[in-house]
């Protein structure tokens, strides 16, 4: 059976899906408060015009495509921290070493959070000439909206090293608290900006830009300071020294983390490809860019179930092989894999029965509705393969193997996703819902994939001598 699930006892399978449970619930409930953040713009957007939706929209998948590429390269700290403090247990590592690893991943973040910044804001400059069929008002905020947001990059990163020694030092807790402080943080100063509330200018959808930078910045602070702070993280010795950036290291973590990274852009870049896709269809074009804009917000609200389940897996079987247990290794991808796919059955019909309710959450426009409750019909299909492929390549992440899961959803999303979505939307002329179902089409060839090659890769490793 697959990943031995049934060389194990129910007990076992208890026990190991509290364990997975424990760190995904927290990180789960912290990421929920980051994407709420992308909630609460996209409803206070929406209730000024729809050129302000429309332009988070925009920017936020331009923004979006970014982050979460330098963040996959920044997830490459977890499985390095979490084998690491696996080996303490074995006498092959010390806990400072821990520390020595978390300041090279702040020095690495601050570099990845500078270049983001940089590539955010050279976007600008070319949205007129590939968007001039939108209107003027729409183009400004869009531009106005990166400008503030790339402010952000920087502590974006430095808290995704926080958060990735946090997690794999089996503390999500905090990461969990901070992010919820910050999501409540995060409303009023919308309010402030986008309404031009206390004196300040109303903003506008530029103003959840600017609200958004701040957040990012106050994230990073808070859970920096508590870190130093607790007793727990004082063996590990974050913060005991100065340490100047090493190279080596840089290169160790760049080779890790590049392959996540490109496999994170290629995901994120078919949706962003998608909506600057969608801009340019014929017709009432901000009806569909609002619609999509509203399905990619529900969506990733639910992807971060399995997302979360995901990242516990990276860390239990780093922990796992780095305490030279294969076999747990093998076992514990199996507990994350089967407990999000029967998760996703759940999100699955809560998606179908609630479509239109979801939908008039984020507008009372009649038209965007319409389209946002069929593409969310869409979304509700693909949800089993998506839980599938996000813990398989998360899993796979856990054993440091980065490389091929790239290879395969560059294959998936790109040719199988992107392209037929092209044909589909303009040649076949399905439109907008020509996109999501090459989205279903690609999440299924890399859940199948992905899903096939952990379970060889895992087995692989239980017959080696390690």
């Amino acid at each position: 059976m697959l990943l031995d699930l049934n060389h194990h006892s129910f007990a076992d399978y208890k026990k190991e899906f509290i364990a997975l449970a424990t760190l995904a619930l927290p990180m789960f409930l912290s990421q929920i408060a980051q994407v709420g953040t992308g909630f609460i713009d996209t409803v206070m957007a929406g209730s000024i015009s729809k050129d302000d939706l429309s332009a988070v929209g925009l920017g936020n998948s331009l923004f979006i495509t970014i982050y979460i590429t330098l963040l996959g390269v920044m997830t490459a700290l977890n499985p390095l921290i979490a084998q690491q403090y696996g080996a303490i247990n074995k006498g092959e590592t010390k806990a400072g070493d821990i520390g020595e690893l978390g300041r090279q991943g702040l020095w690495y973040g601050l570099l990845m959070g500078v270049i983001g910044m940089v590539l955010i804001w050279a976007a600008i400059l070319p949205f007129d000439y590939y968007f001039d069929h939108l209107s003027a008002n729409t183009l400004t905020i869009t531009k106005k909206y990166l400008y503030f947001i790339g402010l952000a990059m920087p502590a974006a990163m430095i808290h995704r090293t926080l958060h990735a020694y946090a997690s794999s030092l089996n503390k999500p807790k905090v990461i969990m608290m901070v992010s919820w402080l910050c999501f409540f943080v995060n409303i009023p100063l919308n309010y402030i900006f986008v309404y031009g509330k206390f004196g300040m200018p109303a903003l506008g959808g530029a103003g959840c830009g600017l609200a958004t930078a701040i957040v990012f910045w106050l994230n990073a602070i808070m859970l920096g300071t508590y870190i130093t702070k607790d007793r727990y993280f004082h063996e590990f010795g974050l913060m005991d020294k100065f340490s100047l950036p090493d190279i080596k290291l840089f290169g160790d973590i760049t080779k890790l983390g590049i392959p996540i990274g490109l496999s994170f852009f290629i995901e994120v870049s078919l949706f962003s490809c998608i909506m600057f896709l969608v801009a340019r269809l014929d017709g009432n074009t901000e009806n569909y860019i609002a619609a999509q804009q509203i399905a990619i917000n529900i969506t990733s609200l639910i992807f971060m179930i399995p997302q979360s389940l995901g990242i516990a897996s990276t860390v239990r079987v780093g922990m796992a092989m780095g305490q030279r247990e294969p076999k747990h290794a093998r076992y514990s991808s199996g507990v994350a894999l089967s407990g999000a796919t029967a998760i996703s059955f759940l999100t699955a019909a809560f998606l179908v029965i609630g479509r239109e309710q979801l939908a008039t959450l984020y507008t009372k426009d009649t038209a965007v509705i319409a389209i946002t409750t069929t593409i969310i019909l869409y979304a509700a299909a693909f949800q089993l393969v998506d839980a599938i492929q996000c813990v398989a390549s998360y899993a796979l992440r856990g054993y440091k193997i980065t490389t091929t899961p790239m290879i395969i959803h560059i294959i998936a999303f790109w040719g199988c996703g992107l392209l037929p979505g092209i044909v589909l939307a303009f040649y076949v002329g399905m439109g907008i819902y020509g996109f999501w179902m090459a989205l279903v089409i690609s999440l299924a060839v890399a859940a199948l994939s992905l899903g096939w090659y952990l379970e060889r890769h895992s087995k692989y490793m239980t017959k080696q001598i390690l």
